[in-house]
């Protein structure tokens, strides 16, 4: 009668979950799933509505296609009626110059012999001179719209087309997160906010578990450890499904200063640590979920 009876060690099983949530704000327009509902990785959760993603949209692609235009341009160069106005004002230039170097040779004929002074000439001199530098100028405006823009203006135009492409392809990832999708096979298991309520970024719309990762927990005293370490296999009653299941130690850590301890005498000699041990099913069992008790037996 004075025989110690079997430790109870108490568990639960434990799921792994992921949360749900959205990079840009919005109002929620529609949930595609219900809470219990499984679902497979790329399925549609929920769909939110951003007026404003929407709107930014349509001003990153009028900046794409404004760019587009103005490279466009670049690639092509002046028009030809602009190209043509060059050409007439190079030929006008050019025609200048003759006269001018007419007049100077005249002048400088009659300066050689004594009729003229030494000022007109200076004045044939400058106004040839005026004459080749119009011609050089108006060549290299007919030049400049012949060859079109500069490599560097090209290059400069085309940076802004990929600039646009940019700005565009960032707003579309908003866009896509205005749609859900779950990342993994699971079961909705909780949704919370309500169909119309506004959601800010990152904030949490669902958590989704994922059934294929479950294990038990247990809180173990130290002083009931015997037999359990890294790797060894137990076995667990469960009363939900009235059936006892095999399991397998992987994680073992003790819970730390928080934990409740408990005195190995009155007058406490030293206290007994409690340690957190995780341990995973060796086979799928069926109606095991998460939340459901886990217990092991043992003998004092």
């Amino acid at each position: 009668m004075l025989r110690k009876g079997p430790e109870i060690v108490q568990g639960q099983a434990d799921v792994t979950e992921y949360r749900v949530s959205s990079k840009v704000p919005g109002r929620i327009l529609e949930f595609r799933v219900k809470e219990g509902d499984k679902v497979q990785a790329g399925d549609t959760l929920a769909i939110l509505e951003a007026p404003e993603v929407t709107a930014k949209l349509e001003q990153a692609e009028a900046a794409r296609t404004a760019a587009q235009a103005q490279n466009e341009k670049a690639i092509k160069g002046a028009r030809q009626e602009q190209i043509r106005t060059a050409y007439e004002m190079w030929q006008k230039a050019k025609a200048g110059v003759d006269i001018a170097e007419k007049s100077y040779k005249r002048v400088k004929n009659l300066t050689d012999q004594g009729v003229m002074t030494a000022q007109k000439l200076d004045e044939a001199t400058a106004q040839r001179d005026a004459a080749i530098a119009t011609e050089k100028a108006a060549k290299a405006q007919y030049d400049m719209a012949k060859n079109g823009a500069e490599r560097e203006d090209k290059a400069a135009a085309a940076a802004l087309v990929e600039r646009a492409k940019g700005a565009v392809s960032e707003v579309e990832s908003y866009i896509k997160e205005t749609y859900l999708i779950a990342q993994m096979p699971g079961e909705v298991s909780e949704i919370f906010p309500k169909i119309g309520e506004l959601v800010g970024t990152g904030a949490p719309i669902m958590n989704v578990s994922v059934m294929s990762d479950m294990w038990v927990t247990f809180n173990v005293r130290e002083d009931l450890l015997k037999g359990i370490s890294m790797g060894s296999e137990l076995e667990a009653y469960v009363p939900a499904l009235d059936k006892k299941i095999k399991v397998k130690v992987y994680y073992m850590k003790d819970l730390g200063t928080y934990a409740a301890w408990k005195a190995t005498k009155p007058e406490g000699q030293y206290d007994l640590k409690t340690f957190e041990v995780k341990a995973r099913p060796l086979e799928k069992v069926d109606g095991l979920r998460p939340g459901m008790s886990a217990i092991l037996e043992k003998k004092q």
